[in-house]
């Protein structure tokens, strides 16, 4: 309840509560009101030493202490807040020259090739490219409109002319299809927050659809209602690790990587890198800047000395 009344998505939900099992489990089952400082230090250092987790996933835990101690049972824990955080270490991103994207979306096809594309066009993470619904794509203006993003931030960004007409076509089937389930009794789907309830026909409408549905039904417990989810992610991560491995690409190349690759693309092209934080949703620029360290000019775009020596 404390963690819904602070509208954590669902997956911040449920990552706390595996942390929160975890340490109950760690110290015995024993009551976390009765541990301390001694017992939370001894399972974050279980976490780095023998479960030889990552930095950022040993501060997620540490997070989910202090949420835990601090807003469930009510405890003041000033000894949790003087904990140290783990550093993690500063990797540079995985990115694609375009002849790789290129690449990569010829092995590709049909709905996850459009996905595909849309990561790499529009700057989109994984999760809101599955959860794009038909309202937030703009054709007039070329334009998508993405909700509750990270940190549950709106951003809008561009729709290339490149894919308008293959996303046409797609939502066109998906219409079809969606005119289909209606006539079956179904054709509804999740309405964010509470819309639901203020709108409770919303649901069936054309303009909350999913712009990339899933291929079947499920039976909401609540209401009874036969309602499609979005597609799965692991459809698209699946898809895409097969096309790397077919287009013979030798990185470690994921969803995210076309992200990574819109980007740096985009500062490459000359694009202002405020405009390009803008586009990705960047709290800060900082992190907007790491791209330039991965532009196709070399580090800092330094010539190197044995360029200049052997006239390359």
């Amino acid at each position: 309840m404390a963690m819904r009344l602070r509208h954590f998505s669902p997956r911040t939900e449920e990552a706390y509560l595996q942390w929160m099992r975890r340490y109950h489990e760690f110290h015995g089952r024993r009551d976390p009101a009765l541990l301390g400082a001694e017992q939370v230090t001894a399972f974050l250092n279980f976490l780095a030493t023998r479960a030889r987790v990552s930095a950022s996933t040993q501060n997620q835990a540490l997070a989910a202490l202090l949420f835990l101690y601090k807003q469930v049972l009510g405890l003041d824990v000033p000894w949790l807040s003087d904990l140290v955080r783990a550093k993690d270490r500063e990797r540079l991103p995985v990115v694609l020259s375009r002849e790789e994207v290129r690449a990569l979306l010829g092995k590709m096809d049909g709905v996850p090739r459009l996905m595909a594309m849309l990561l790499y066009g529009c700057g989109l993470r994984l999760l809101e490219c599955c959860r794009l619904r038909v309202k937030d794509v703009d054709f007039s203006r070329n334009q998508i409109m993405v909700r509750s993003g990270k940190g549950k931030k709106d951003r809008a960004t561009m729709l290339p002319r490149a894919v308008k007409t293959v996303l046409a076509s797609h939502l066109e089937g998906v219409r079809l299809k969606h005119e289909r389930d209606l006539e079956d009794g179904a054709g509804w789907v999740e309405m964010p927050g509470v819309l639901g309830a203020k709108l409770p026909n919303a649901g069936r409408e054309w303009p909350w659809q999913w712009v990339f549905p899933a291929t079947r039904h499920y039976v909401e417990r609540v209401t009874g209602q036969r309602r499609r989810h979005h597609l799965p992610e692991t459809v698209l991560q699946h898809a895409v690790r097969s096309a790397v491995l077919a287009a013979g690409i030798p990185k470690r190349a994921t969803c995210h990587t076309l992200r990574h690759s819109f980007a740096t693309h985009l500062l490459e092209d000359g694009s202002d890198i405020r405009t390009v934080q803008e586009l990705l949703g960047h709290k800060d620029v900082t992190t907007t800047m790491i791209y330039t360290h991965v532009l196709n000019r070399g580090p800092a775009g330094v010539v190197s000395p044995a360029d200049r020596l052997l006239g390359c």
